[in-house]
């Protein structure tokens, strides 16, 4: 066995080290040498510009963007390289892979999907042993091969035959490599916790190596950033992330699964698998907010991917509506619930959320172009063209949307009367043309179709403005897919992946429209549970009815909260899937004041506690945004700030509070960053993140008191990680006055 002592094995590491110190230096070499010859090529360049023909200047300009793309190229491999000294590996396996009939066995690395097979070389350190001998395997964030000995040192956590760390314990094992399955025996297992080239911590896998380094990981403090989680991925995860079959993935997680993280794991495996056709720039991601969308953007660049695109569904409403049509925004529509809950709002928005509805729409769409359209008989100049033709013509290119149609229409009348009457008609006479046959259409507004929709339905009290000609957030995507059914639309062709986080908070109406926007590979993931409006929630369920051709998973074990927190929710939001890793900590507390006073200095206290505490993280947690203004006002004795920036401080921002309360960080929907330290917010805009510690005040029977109010406090409890407490100053809800 190779290493097979800690000693030998931090012996090993520095070996390790020192060879990809070297790797450093070489790479630092060839920059050193891109960089003299693209200058070397623009200096020619530029003083034979006169006396170059064509060929040469093309051919010489090739030359440079080809020194330039090895130069970017070499800079990306030395971050990597950095990334590796820090931290070499996290993981090893010694794999003994069966021998073929003739005696043979492939090498141990023959599994992983490099360019020059970069990891199929024998990672056996003294050059590859007899048949049959166990290999071991490094496994880090990174691969590294030793150029020199052409062979891997290190192997990607990405590659086939180090999904065996995740999938087995010591016996029998195997993985799919290109060439076939390959099978065998793990005969060793260990991980390790390597910081700044040292070794911390080495276990063996007869120590349940799993479960002791999950639970040192998941008690440490959280930051404002979300971090990789390849060294504690556990076999149902990776079986997510690995999933190269399935068109459409939908993930169902309970609340602190990790499935934003799993998915984000799963778009870095995806990149590494199809690197020769897939890259950052062809994703896109459809994140709730900006804050969100931050919190998540360190986790490819820690994998050594770049950034993918990510966008707001309300940023892909206006580019859709082309700025024509105004809207409420879903943060409004949530707001209101919470502000002013009214029956018919509600009904409004319960009618529109569900897979009828979209059946209905479709019905209409089919309605209309049936009867939206009734030719006429037409004289065009001393030609007669018949009300039958025209009807023909329009029902022949039922394959296009409606609209689209009258183009069409208009070239078959005007080769008609060149045909029959041999006449070209002129530039004026196909304008007025096509405005006859235009007006054949008995309406081409969409807003006008759209108001009419409810008619037909005969149910007008359905659609109503949020604000003189604003739409109500409902009527936003139904109407965006009434528009791409009847005008058409070309679609994100580029984007080639599709990342959906949040599904709950999208009707089916919304996915249908993403569906043909998007017509590629998509994963769809969140809690149906976790719905900031369960007026208008979603299930994986009525996600399968959408697209046919969907898988979906289920997440149920839940790594976030501690066992004493996570039991602590269930009382307010039972989920019978939800399992929690029992990893203790306090019991949450349930604090009862005199006053609102009393309580807002009880918070001041809190936050003074945890600039003591080890923990970097704290989350308070209010139902409103009017209502975290008005404690942010409090709490940092600056409530005229409050009012001159209207309801919420500049993102990015946070005032330095008197008497001992460290900076509040105070997010609106307009942050576009989280803070490290405290962060005032809304259980809306919370929703995803995690924080060390998590206050929630104001829990009173009259605060929450409404099933949107008790999806809200469900979110909020969920979000704290080791510590979690809820005040009051008045009759406490009663979503939290059951007995343990």
């Amino acid at each position: 066995m190779f290493n097979r002592t800690e000693e030998e094995e931090r012996r090993y590491l520095d070996t390790i080290i020192e060879k990809l110190d070297d790797a450093i230096d070489q790479v630092d070499e060839n920059v050193s040498r891109y960089s003299k010859e693209l200058q070397e090529h623009k200096t020619y360049l530029w003083e034979n510009k006169t006396g170059m023909d064509a060929a040469e200047k093309g051919s010489m300009r090739e030359s440079i963007n080809s020194k330039a793309i090895s130069g970017e190229a070499a800079v990306a491999m030395k971050e990597r390289l950095r990334k590796l000294m820090r931290s070499p590996w996290f993981g090893r396996i010694d794999f003994r892979e069966d021998r073929d009939a003739d005696g043979s066995s492939g090498q141990a690395g023959s599994g992983a999907w490099e360019s020059g097979s970069r990891e199929s070389g024998s990672s056996q350190p003294d050059g590859g042993g007899q048949r049959g001998n166990a290999e071991p395997v490094y496994i880090g964030i990174h691969s590294f091969h030793d150029e020199k000995e052409n062979r891997n040192l290190i192997h990607d956590w990405r590659a086939p035959i180090s999904g065996m760390f995740y999938d087995y314990e010591l016996g029998r094992a195997g993985y799919e490599a290109p060439s076939g399955l390959k099978t065998g025996e793990i005969t060793c297992k260990r991980q390790y916790r390597i910081h700044e080239g040292e070794m911390e911590m080495m276990l063996e896998s007869g120590m349940h190596i799993r479960d002791d380094i999950l639970q040192e990981e998941l008690s440490r403090a959280a930051d404002d950033k979300m971090k990789n989680i390849v060294a504690t991925i556990q076999r149902d995860q990776n079986a997510i992330i690995r999933n190269e079959t399935s068109p459409v993935l939908v993930i169902q997680g309970v609340a602190g699964s990790g499935k934003t993280s799993i998915a984000l794991h799963r778009i870095a495996f995806l990149l590494y698998r199809y690197k020769e056709s897939l890259t950052a720039r062809d994703l896109l991601i459809i994140s709730p907010n900006k804050v969100f969308a931050d919190y998540i953007s360190n986790v490819l660049p820690e994998l050594g991917e770049d950034t993918i695109p990510e966008m707001g569904i309300e940023a892909l409403a206006m580019e859709l509506l082309e700025g024509k049509f105004t809207f409420q925004s879903f943060f409004e529509q949530v707001n209101r619930l919470l502000q002013k809950p009214d029956d018919a709002f509600i009904a409004r928005m319960r009618f529109k959320a569900g897979y009828d509805f979209l059946t209905r729409l479709n019905d209409y769409i089919g309605y209309l172009e049936r009867e939206n359209f009734a030719a006429n008989d037409m004289q065009v100049r001393q030609s007669f063209v018949p009300a039958r033709f025209v009807r023909e013509k329009y029902l022949f290119y039922r394959h296009l949307p409606m609209f689209k149609r009258l183009t069409e229409v208009v070239r078959e009348v005007t080769e008609k009367v060149r045909r029959d009457f041999r006449y070209e008609l002129k530039a004026a006479e196909k304008n007025k043309l096509r405005s006859e046959i235009r007006k054949m259409y008995r309406s081409t507004s969409i807003r006008v179709l759209y108001r009419e929709f409810y008619t037909w339905l005969e149910r007008p009290e359905l659609f109503k403005y949020a604000a003189k000609t604003t739409f109500e957030y409902a009527d936003v995507y139904p109407l965006i897919y009434l528009k791409m059914r009847l005008e058409g639309y070309g679609g994100y062709r580029r984007v080639k992946h599709l990342l959906v986080d949040e599904m709950q908070d999208y009707t089916p109406v919304q996915y249908a429209v993403l569906a043909r926007l998007f017509p590629c590979n998509k994963t769809i993931l969140g809690d149906a549970r976790q719905s900031v409006n369960p007026y208008s929630s979603t299930t994986s369920e009525e996600i399968l009815r959408v697209f046919s051709d969907a898988d979906a998973v289920k997440l149920v074990k839940s790594y976030r909260s501690t066992w004493e927190i996570a039991r602590f929710a269930q009382r307010i939001s039972a989920d019978a899937d939800l399992v929690a890793v029992e990893r203790h900590g306090e019991e949450p507390q349930v604090l009862s004041f005199g006053s609102s006073a009393e309580e807002v200095e009880f918070v001041r206290g809190e936050i003074a506690a945890f600039r003591e505490s080890p923990h970097r993280s704290m989350g308070i947690i209010c139902k409103t945004q009017r209502q975290a203004e008005k404690l942010y006002g409090k709490l940092t004795e600056r409530r005229d700030m409050v009012d001159a920036v209207g309801g919420g401080e500049p993102a990015g921002r946070g005032v330095p509070g008197g008497n001992g309360t460290a900076d509040i960080h105070l997010l609106s929907p307009g942050s576009a960053t989280l803070s490290s330290g405290v962060n005032m917010t809304t259980a809306h805009l919370a929703k995803g993140l995690e924080f060390d510690r998590v206050v929630v005040p104001q829990v009173t029977a009259k605060n929450y008191a409404t099933e949107i109010d008790k999806s809200m406090l469900y979110i909020a409890c969920t979000r704290a990680m080791h510590r979690l407490t809820l005040s009051h100053s008045g009759p406490r809800s009663d979503f939290i006055s059951a007995p343990l």
